[in-house]
């Protein structure tokens, strides 16, 4: 066998590979040759001790001989369950079987080599099956970026923005952790997007809103979990960490994080390693992370719902974009940019805006603010009446302020009102409508149920 050109290509480092086989020289071999390139080799002699080690980690690669003693390697592969099945794998036989390679091929296996092989064979065939997978993951987060259809440019001429526009320029070349502050609506993300396209980084940009992700899964969500790790975990699973590698991490609300989290953040980002969920291996990461919250964080260290090294370690630079009551100068342009847009993306005409209906755009308060104006837009739009139709529609009441609600109501009334209105925006559908409204869907129901049962319990 001969020895691996040095002009090899190389791969990433933080890959893992597990070489079943019963012949212990062919394990020695293989593990020696890939261990100079890979993070994590490991060895089995059989489909049984396989399976062990596949239960306490997660291997990208598997290279597996066809003939193993009690039950052959596609026997194996093919047993696995083809949705937790993440790993590629390399058949190899001293057997030249037609049958036996097409059933390989068949079984979805990357590669097939014949023994005996050169080393310069095997490698090539490992280059190819990594690049193949990189490749799937950036075809996957890119398929995650035009999902969200989400204009990267920020629109705002106000002071207040430029300002924003002028600092964003200035950090987005640097690593710096950022914290970025704002209500609901204002744009928090887009601002995470525009840091990462000016950052230069090759890597995705990765979105997880920590509100919406049930405590208990969040680990597993970002850090990824081994195969066992915890009730229902039947195959091993990369957390969001490893999907943003060499890009950036955005993690919205992070004010909903729970304490334990909040712990193993801070570690992550002082050791840059992550420990999926079961495993005992650290995996150094190479990834940016960008912070976003609707409240108040140096409030919430003070009452002692977020931990105050990690608000300091979050905080070295905030970025914090005003609601869009305070910049009344940028709904002129932000209607514009949002007819065109959905006017296109609708394929139906454009509304025209008189000058009455800029002034009262200006006038309003937009308690959802960005999101609720082009939530607004996208209704006149739809349902193809002029602005002042939805001017219109409006609650009114002689005792109302200039944002549309009584003076009267309650901040519970208001709330509700809002909410029924932006669900009315999505006919029903209380996903998209959380969303729009920044909160998880088990927060929504839970409103409706404390709403409409207490409305019931008042007819009775």
């Amino acid at each position: 066998m001969s020895q691996l050109k040095k002009d090899s290509k190389p791969l990433p480092s933080a890959v893992s590979v597990l070489i079943v086989d019963d012949e212990p020289g062919m394990r020695s071999f293989l593990k020696k040759a890939l261990s100079k390139k890979f993070a994590l080799v490991e060895t089995a002699a059989s489909v049984e001790d396989a399976e062990q080690l596949r239960s306490r980690c997660h291997f990208d690669l598997l290279i597996v001989d066809i003939r193993l003693p009690g039950r052959s390697g596609i026997e194996w592969h093919e047993a696995i369950d083809d949705q937790e099945r993440r790993s590629d794998i390399i058949f190899m036989t001293g057997y030249a079987d037609m049958d036996v390679a097409i059933r390989a091929l068949r079984a979805g296996a990357s590669d097939f080599i014949m023994k005996p092989f050169h080393l310069e064979q095997m490698m090539k065939a490992v280059d190819r099956c990594i690049e193949r997978r990189l490749l799937k993951r950036e075809n996957l987060m890119l398929r995650r970026e035009v999902s969200i259809g989400q204009s990267s440019t920020i629109i705002g001429s106000s002071d207040a923005m430029q300002e924003v526009k002028h600092v964003i320029e200035r950090v987005a070349p640097t690593n710096a952790v950022i914290l970025i502050e704002g209500e609901s609506g204002t744009g928090k993300e887009l601002v995470a997007r525009q840091l990462h396209l000016l950052s230069g980084r090759q890597g995705p940009f990765v979105p997880v809103n920590c509100g919406a992700i049930a405590p208990d899964l969040l680990e597993s969500e970002l850090f990824g979990h081994s195969a066992g790790a915890f009730t229902g975990a039947k195959g091993s699973r990369e957390g969001l960490f490893s999907f943003a590698s060499g890009g950036t991490l955005f993690l919205d609300e992070i004010g909903e994080m729970p304490l334990k989290m909040q712990t193993a953040l801070l570690r992550v980002l002082e050791q840059r390693t992550i420990r999926p969920v079961g495993s005992e291996k650290e995996i150094k990461i190479d990834v940016r992370v960008l912070a976003a919250t609707n409240r108040r964080l140096a409030e919430e260290v003070e009452q002692g719902n977020f931990r105050r090294d990690l608000y300091y370690r979050l905080n070295v630079l905030d970025i914090v974009i005003p609601p869009l009551r305070e910049r009344p100068e940028d709904v002129v342009e932000l209607t514009h940019h949002f007819t065109l847009q959905l006017a296109a993306e609708l394929g139906v005409k454009e509304v025209v805006w008189s000058h009455e209906d800029m002034l009262k755009l200006q006038q309003y308060s937009w308690p959802g603010n960005i999101r609720e104006l082009r939530n607004m837009i996208e209704r006149c739009i739809l349902l193809g009446k002029p602005p002042a139709e939805y001017w219109k529609q409006q609650p009114k009441s002689e005792s109302s302020n200039e944002s549309g609600y009584p003076l009267d109501w309650s901040l519970k009334e208001v709330e509700k009102h809002h909410v029924m209105q932006v669900v009315d925006i999505h006919q029903g559908n209380k996903s998209a409508a959380a969303r729009d409204l920044g909160v998880s869907r088990k927060t929504l129901d839970r409103k409706y149920k404390e709403w409409f049962s207490t409305h019931k319990e008042e007819e009775n």
